[in-house]
């Protein structure tokens, strides 16, 4: 009787220096970002309106957002084959094993066992004992009293949602990405065929200098600086083609395809991209960036984690069932009920002391949950900072991109009028060749401003969280 009233004491003991010691562990609510949400973005009007969801673009599927159909096709293949999301999406299936793992965490272990049992003596000589076959099953399992099992469920949930949202900023950027370089594809084009337009333009120009220079108007001058103008624009032609086969190579490498060419059937002024729509409000920021979101889930899943080290304060406890046949031949074993023997206990382990590395463990646990914290804000502010150096860029590129329009315009009529005056004798072949080449180097940066205006368009969209729905 005395025995057992000292197991309780001790028991009591136990308890009271778990819950003490305990007293440490606990896990705050998810942080949120401290600072407040502008109403808008910077870029657009302060005055926010409630856009309806199907014209905020990080709602649009990209498919609804690109309407080239050669453009939908190579996204279509990158989503496919690209080898980064593949590897994204071997990451999804790891951490799905992990959390399948974690939701049995709080059903009994089961084991099968057999024993073949000999001993040796000693006295004087070597002696046998009677030899002892066993064979059981167990089964043990630990009361989840204080959590610590779930909060590893909650911690794995936490990891495998991250991963998921891994796998979508991978998407996201891919889909920029192939945007991106179809467009870079589309003005290359189109500055080939404005550089071979130029030359067969130069090569007229040339040959009406020849026939002055035949007929005593112009100097064999005229005919040496229209030629180097002219072999100026032929020598840029293969550099441009160069840079077209290289593009489509690294196209087909994000689309996880050996490099070759790719089909366009458009032109870079005929590419069509939604821009007229809302970016909604930073605040939905938080639903539709994934990287948002997964430091987001960082941040629960270290908070998770506190939880799970604070519960290793707690004492475990255990409870074990084992049962099976015992006998001295293991033909024997089933001469029931005689080989049959059960065993059912109950343990309880309460750490005392383990040189400080449960607190050490806790301790360091807090700190990754406020270093989750920190960089689920620093990802919110890069967000919201994207988004808005986007906007800006797609505002002042279009101003850039209509002011070139006119310069176009402009010397397209110049050209044609400096050739007219060139002919009659009222303007010098220095006249022309600089308008030639003005016309030339406006029309190029003309492409390169349409270009970037594309190209801003969807680099607004990743942005804001469009791309992986």
């Amino acid at each position: 009787m005395k025995k057992k009233r000292d197991v309780v004491v001790l028991t009591g003991m136990l308890f009271l220096v778990g819950f003490s010691m305990a007293g440490c562990s606990g896990s705050r609510e998810l942080a949120q970002h401290d600072g407040a949400f502008p109403a808008s973005y910077r870029g657009v009007s302060p005055v926010v309106s409630v856009a309806p969801l199907d014209t905020v673009i990080a709602r649009l599927p990209y498919k609804s957002f690109f309407a080239d159909q050669p453009l939908q096709a190579l996204i279509d293949m990158a989503v496919e084959n690209n080898i980064d999301l593949q590897v994204a999406v071997k990451n999804i299936d790891y951490a799905q094993q992990t959390l399948n793992a974690s939701k049995l965490g709080s059903l009994p272990a089961l084991s099968l066992g057999g024993q073949g049992i000999r001993n040796y003596s000693s006295d004087n000589g070597v002696k046998k004992t009677p030899e002892e076959y066993i064979a059981s099953a167990s089964a043990s399992w630990e009361l989840d009293v204080w959590g610590k099992i779930r909060s590893r469920s909650q911690s794995a949930l936490a990891s495998y949602l991250k991963t998921e949202e891994a796998a979508k900023v991978v998407r996201t950027r891919l889909v920029a990405d192939v945007a991106a370089g179809y467009y870079n594809l589309l003005m290359l084009d189109a500055q080939l065929a404005v550089s071979k337009k130029n030359l067969a333009l130069a090569d007229t120009t040339l040959k009406m200098i020849q026939l002055q220079y035949t007929a005593g108007q112009v100097s064999d001058l005229a005919i040496k600086q229209q030629d180097a103008s002219r072999l100026s624009i032929a020598g840029s032609i293969p550099l441009i083609e160069q840079n077209i086969a290289l593009q489509e190579n690294a196209l087909s490498t994000l689309c996880g395809k050996m490099p070759g060419p790719i089909r366009r059937n458009q032109s870079l002024f005929n590419a069509k991209v939604v821009d007229n729509v809302s970016v909604g409000i930073p605040a939905a920021m938080l639903q539709n960036r994934p990287d948002v979101r997964a430091a987001e889930l960082a941040v629960r899943g270290a908070n998770a984690d506190i939880d799970d080290v604070g519960a290793t304060f707690y004492p475990s406890i255990v409870i074990t069932a084992q049962g099976g046949v015992s006998a001295l031949k293991a033909s024997e074993w089933f001469t029931v009920p005689g080989s049959l023997f059960g065993m059912l206990q109950g343990s309880l382990l309460q750490p005392l002391f383990q040189r400080g590395q449960l607190k050490a463990n806790y301790e360091q646990s807090k700190i990754k949950r406020d270093q989750a914290e920190l960089g689920f804000k620093q990802s919110v502010l890069k967000a919201v900072a994207e988004v808005s150096d986007a906007l800006v860029r797609l505002e002042k590129i279009k101003a850039q991109e209509g002011i070139a329009e006119e310069r176009v315009a402009s010397l397209r009529i110049a050209v044609g009028n400096a050739e007219m005056l060139f002919k009659s004798g009222m303007a010098t072949y220095l006249e022309v060749i600089v308008v030639q080449s003005n016309s030339l180097a406006a029309e190029l940066a003309l492409a390169d401003l349409r270009r970037q205006h594309l190209a801003a368009m969807a680099e607004l969209y990743r942005s804001v969280g469009g791309g992986w729905r």
